[in-house]
């Protein structure tokens, strides 16, 4: 361990060379689909049909539309003045960076700011990261040119600020480019912080009504028409869709819906979020925001498989987090590690006949649940060990019944 740690820096710059010769190289590797829906979706805003917009050049069997809240094509707009091909590198080189920052922030939530800025954590870090450039979230990330990693460094940073209008404004904003961080503010309301989960809700509100007040008709038509449609989103049964709607969907052989099956699921994830909220220490920030992100993840129509960044931090947590000495991290840890780093989404993806069919071999079908299983290991694993934690914590506070002469 000492020799990787030593290591760190060349080993991260070869995982960053490494990626950028993948980019380069392989046929699909500049592709960024998504990004491309970012740049030439929000240039549509100059025909004022932003909404009817859609690139297929690299997607001819699923035209990718512009999903997002009219507020992200505000924010995404002055990059189509630039060649693509800049904003591509230059959007990769600061994704990598961005994780990077994730990471240490994530070290310095569980160790305390001084000593994740000692040299040896800085070179963990270097080698989280390392690491973590080749997990299937960021991977995907990577190969499409999304936004995710930019989104949890956002609620990394919410969540650190002492300062309620900063916390709540940067979810908020997050928000306004992507619903998704939105549920960030239930971090807000377990740990009481109730003016930033006021000021999220009203930051949110802000972008929405300075989207109307420049664009329109076109935020009018994604507020009243296309929030919650999630088939315009994607297909919801594909294998790239890791939330509880599309593993049940995968299972039964078509899509569930919001039906009693999905709530009676979600009702169980909810049951167990709680659980595991109530058993781990009130101060341990990062393991109360993993809990809640897992749980967004989880009741979500659609969560890509390039959704689950917050893997990381949470993998993190179980290495070097307050519960690492309980049994069972290190097999969680490992779930997790083994199944980002080879990619189940990926594999299965190659025996699906089409994004759009969604009967299945069973095999198949429950090995494309492996983040939804994956969640309910960790916090069912979560709710066990921090309670196994508080009593051990207690006995040893506990006077001696025999003190010693």
């Amino acid at each position: 361990m000492n020799r990787l740690v030593r290591l760190a820096p060349v080993l991260l710059a070869i995982s960053v060379i490494s990626r950028f010769v993948w980019a380069f190289v392989t046929p699909n590797g500049m592709n960024l689909v998504d990004l491309h829906v970012y740049v030439e979706g929000s240039a549509a805003l100059l025909g004022d049909n932003l909404y009817d917009y859609t690139y297929s050049v690299q997607t001819p069997d699923f035209p990718l539309p512009f999903t997002y809240p009219p507020f992200a094509a505000l924010v995404f707009f002055p990059l189509h003045y630039l060649p693509f091909t800049l904003v591509g590198v230059v959007w990769q080189a600061a994704t990598m960076i961005a994780l990077f920052a994730v990471v240490r922030l994530t070290l310095s939530m569980v160790l305390g700011d001084d000593r994740a800025a000692e040299p040896r954590w800085v070179r963990i870090a270097m080698l989280w990261t390392a690491l973590g450039l080749w997990s299937e979230p960021v991977r995907t990330t990577l190969d499409y040119g999304q936004v995710n990693v930019f989104l949890v460094l956002l609620a990394i940073l919410a969540v650190r600020s002492s300062r309620w209008w900063v916390a709540g404004g940067l979810v908020g904003f997050a928000a306004g480019i992507k619903l998704t961080p939105a549920i960030t503010g239930l971090y807000f309301l377990a740990t009481r912080r109730w003016k930033a989960a006021a000021f999220s809700a009203v930051a949110f509100a802000i972008t929405v009504a300075l989207s109307y007040a420049v664009l329109g008709h076109q935020a009018a038509t994604y507020f009243t028409t296309l929030l919650g449609d999630a088939d315009r989103i994607g297909p919801v049964g594909s294998v790239w869709n890791q939330s509880l709607r599309g593993a049940l969907s995968r299972i039964v052989g078509e899509d569930v819906g919001q039906g009693p099956l999905w709530i009676v699921a979600a009702v169980v994830a909810a049951g167990l979020a709680v659980a595991a909220w109530r058993a781990i220490d009130r101060r341990d920030h990062l393991g109360i925001l993993v809990i809640v992100q897992l749980f967004g993840l989880l009741v979500s129509p659609i969560s890509w498989s390039h959704h689950w960044i917050w893997v990381i931090p949470m993998v993190i947590w179980l290495v070097h987090g307050p519960l690492r000495d309980v049994a069972g991290a290190k097999f969680v840890a490992c779930y997790w590690l083994v199944t980002v780093t080879v990619g189940v989404p990926w594999l299965l993806s190659f025996f699906q006949e089409s994004i759009w069919t969604i009967p299945r071999p069973a095999f198949e079908a429950w090995a494309g649940a492996v983040d939804v299983i994956g969640s309910v290991l960790f916090l069912g694993w979560v709710a066990y060990a921090g309670r196994i934690n508080s009593r051990s914590v207690r006995r040893s506070d506990a006077p001696d019944p025999h003190p010693s002469a």
